[in-house]
């Protein structure tokens, strides 16, 4: 789990800072360095190894601190578990906020269940669209909230006959490339 910045902590950390931002001055790119070392917070009751990343970059340096009981390499523990959470948290939110997972304020506890059901649909949707229509376009890694309001809340005319339903969407619309990708990605595939 992510560990607060403290004066010890950045104590301990200083050395692994102090060669990222000399590598940085001397390359002019991005560094990232990573160690681990020993720490106790006054409320603990002994050690814990703790991940430091000292990264460097033209704004400055950044420190972050995870405390693990891994025994895993410091890059990969950094990268593939604790940055994957946080991944995962983000598209838990962007499921509550963007599609409205959180409103479960029925009285009757089905129709809540079917609202939580409706938005983990519209959430499989949402990733279809991002995987199948909308790699390599600017779009591919939007989030929810931007898909709806770019691509599906748009003004458009519906036009219905017996054999078949129209949908005229406005010319000027500034994406409407991307939507005519999606929709031959979804019509095809």
């Amino acid at each position: 789990m992510g560990l607060a910045k403290n004066s010890r902590l950045l104590a301990l950390a200083q050395p692994l800072m102090d060669k990222a931002q000399t590598q940085h001055e001397q390359t002019r790119e991005k560094q990232r360095l990573f160690d681990a070392v020993q720490y106790a917070a006054a409320s603990w009751d002994r050690e814990r190894r703790v991940i430091v990343k000292a990264e460097h970059t033209d704004k400055g340096s950044n420190p972050r601190f995870v405390v693990t009981h891994l025994e895993t390499e410091a890059p990969p523990l950094y990268d593939e578990v604790y940055c994957a959470r946080g991944e995962m948290e983000n598209r838990i939110k962007e499921q509550q906020l963007d599609l409205f997972s959180d409103r479960t304020s029925c009285h009757d506890w089905w129709a809540n269940q079917f609202r939580l059901l409706l938005s983990s649909c519209a959430y499989g949707l949402m990733e279809t669209m991002r995987r199948l229509g909308l790699a390599g376009t600017d779009l591919a890694r939007a989030q929810a909230g931007t898909l709806r309001l770019k691509l599906l809340k748009i003004g458009a005319g519906v036009l219905r006959n017996t054999r078949r339903v129209r949908r005229l969407l406005a010319s000027s619309s500034p994406y409407q490339n991307i939507f005519a990708q999606l929709a031959k990605a979804f019509s095809t595939g």
